[in-house]
């Protein structure tokens, strides 16, 4: 199971983004673990400077807007 977490304050981009990420783990079948990172001491830790930004099994994959859908689905497929 992958650890997926989106760096965000609670922006429209970052609902987008964690909605997007739902949606392709669930048409792949696949059991996701994802989390909602708000505090921003947490998301600085990550080295992030723009959000949203996603975090896989602890690596930044993506920062600074939503992903697109093949995207997404590049990084549930590995």
């Amino acid at each position: 199971m992958k650890e997926i977490k989106v760096l965000g304050t609670g922006c429209a981009n970052c609902k987008s983004t964690i909605a997007l990420i739902e949606q392709a783990a669930q048409a792949k079948g696949l059991a996701v673990s994802l989390e909602k990172v708000e505090d921003i001491k947490d998301i600085m830790s990550y080295g992030v400077m723009s959000t949203p930004a996603v975090v896989i099994d602890g690596k930044v994959v993506h920062a600074g807007g939503i992903p697109a859908r093949d995207k997404i689905d590049q990084w549930l497929s590995q």
